[in-house]
C-alpha cells in the first residue's frame, strides 16, 4: 500500500516547568548550530578541508563529556543532532547554488523551533495529552484525529509567546483519497479580485494587510516608544506579533478554503506559470502581491489535486491570454495596458471582461498543450 507523508499543527499548552525546558532546548539546538557552523568555517578557511555531518556528530558527543558543556547533556539528544542535520542541508543547499552560505542563528529571533525524531514510540498522543522527548506529557489540542505513524514533531515557539507541535506522519494514502466533481476551470489570478475563472465567477481579493495595516502601523508606534530592554517593550511586541499572527491566520484560512473548494468541484485545473519572484521587482505592487500569496494558493493547489484526482496544468509566461479573443482568437494588443479592464474584439465584435477572457483562453491553452503532450 503506497505511503504519504503529511503534516498535522496543533496548539500546545505547556506549563511553566515544560516551558523552560522547551526554551532551554531551543538555546542548546542554537548553540551547536553556531558552534559547528563556526568549526566547519574555521576549518575550511584555515585547511581548505570540508567537516562532514559524521564528524560533527563525533564531536558533539565528545563535547557533551567536558564539564562545562554539562548542560548539554539536560536536553533532548535527537534534537541536537537534528541541528547538525540542520546545519548539513544548509551547507548542502549552498553548494547547489539553491541558498545563501549558512548564517549564525541568534537568540533574538523571538519565532524559534526544534525538531526531534520517533524512537521507540517517544512521541505519541495519549487522552488530550502529547509525549515529547525530555518534556514529558504536554496538553494538546488536538483540532484533527489522524491514524498514522509519527516520524518526527517540530515543536515550535512563535513570536507572540504561544506554543505549537507540528507532526509529520505516514498515513495510507488510500484512506486520503477524494473523489471530485470532475469540471474543468481555467483561473486567471489578480490583485483587484482574487482570481477570475473561466466559468464567469469572480473571487474577490480579502486585502488582509490592508485591513489590518491601521492596528498594526497604530501597535508598531507604541513599541517604538517604549524603552528599550523593558518589560512594556516586551509586552508591546507580542502585541506587535499578535497583529501579524492575525493577518497570517486569515490569509491562510482563506487560501485553504478557496483551494479546498476548486479541487473538490474540478478535475481539470488550468493556471499560468508566473514568475512571481520578478513580478515583487516592482515596488508599487510588490506589497499587494506578497499580501495575495499567489504562489503557497498554487503550492496548496497542487498538493491538494493529488489526493482529489485532479491536475494542475500550468501554461507558459509569455502566453497572451489576456489579448486573445476567446471566440476568434484574433489578438489586441491594445489591451497591454492594464486600465482596460473590457474591451470589445474588432474582428468577430465579442465583448469581453478581460480577465474571464484571459480565464478562457488559459484553461483552452492547457487542454492543447495536454492534448500534445
Amino acid at each position: 500500500m503506497e505511503k504519504y507523508t503529511m503534516g498535522f499543527k496543533f496548539r500546545i499548552y505547556p506549563n511553566k516547568t515544560q516551558q523552560e525546558l522547551i526554551n532551554r532546548t531551543l538555546g542548546c539546538c542554537r548553540f551547536v548550530y553556531n558552534h559547528f557552523l563556526a568549526i566547519r568555517r574555521d576549518e575550511w578557511t584555515a585547511n581548505h578541508k570540508s567537516v562532514t555531518y559524521n564528524q560533527t556528530s563525533a564531536m558533539l558527543t565528545d563535547l557533551k563529556r567536558y564539564e562545562e558543556y554539562n548542560w548539554l547533556r539536560q536536553v533532548d539528544s535527537m534534537a541536537l543532532q537534528e541541528s547538525l542535520k540542520n546545519l548539513d542541508t544548509a551547507y548542502q543547499n549552498f553548494f547547489k547554488h539553491q541558498s545563501r552560505y549558512p548564517r549564525f542563528k541568534s537568540k533574538h529571533n523571538h519565532s524559534q523551533s526544534y525538531r526531534t525524531r520517533n524512537q521507540g514510540n517517544g512521541i505519541r498522543i495519549v487522552d488530550k495529552r502529547i509525549k515529547l522527548p525530555k518534556i514529558g506529557a504536554v496538553k494538546i489540542k488536538q483540532s484533527r484525529v489522524f491514524e498514522g505513524r509519527i516520524l518526527n514533531a517540530t515543536v515550535i515557539r512563535t513570536a507572540s509567546g504561544k506554543y505549537f507541535v507540528s507532526l509529520c506522519v505516514e498515513l495510507d494514502k488510500e484512506i486520503l483519497l477524494c473523489a471530485n466533481s470532475g469540471g474543468e476551470i481555467g483561473i486567471d489570478v489578480g490583485l483587484k479580485e482574487f482570481y477570475s475563472d473561466s466559468n464567469g465567477n469572480t473571487v474577490a481579493n480579502p486585502r488582509i494587510l490592508r485591513r489590518l495595516t491601521k492596528k498594526l502601523v497604530r501597535e508598531q508606534r507604541k513599541l517604538s516608544r517604549k524603552m528599550p530592554k523593558s518589560v512594556n517593550r516586551g509586552k508591546a511586541r507580542i502585541r506587535v506579533a499578535r497583529v501579524h499572527e492575525r493577518i497570517t491566520n486569515i490569509r491562510k484560512d482563506f487560501l485553504h478554503k478557496t483551494s479546498t473548494m476548486l479541487v473538490r468541484q474540478n478535475k481539470t485545473i488550468a493556471i499560468e506559470h508566473l514568475q512571481i519572484k520578478n513580478m515583487l521587482k516592482n515596488h508599487k505592487l510588490a506589497r499587494a502581491i506578497s499580501d495575495v500569496s499567489w504562489s503557497e494558493f498554487f503550492r496548496q493547489l497542487e498538493y491538494k489535486a493529488e489526493l482529489h484526482g485532479a491536475e494542475v496544468l500550468r501554461i507558459d509566461t509569455f502566453y497572451p491570454s489576456s489579448q486573445t479573443c476567446s471566440e476568434c482568437g484574433y489578438q489586441n494588443t491594445e489591451t497591454k495596458n492594464l486600465g482596460v479592464r473590457e474591451w470589445i474584439c474588432p474582428k468577430c465584435g465579442s465583448h469581453h471582461d478581460r480577465d474571464t477572457n484571459a480565464a478562457v483562453n488559459i484553461l483552452r491553452r492547457a487542454l492543447e498543450e495536454k492534448q500534445i503532450a
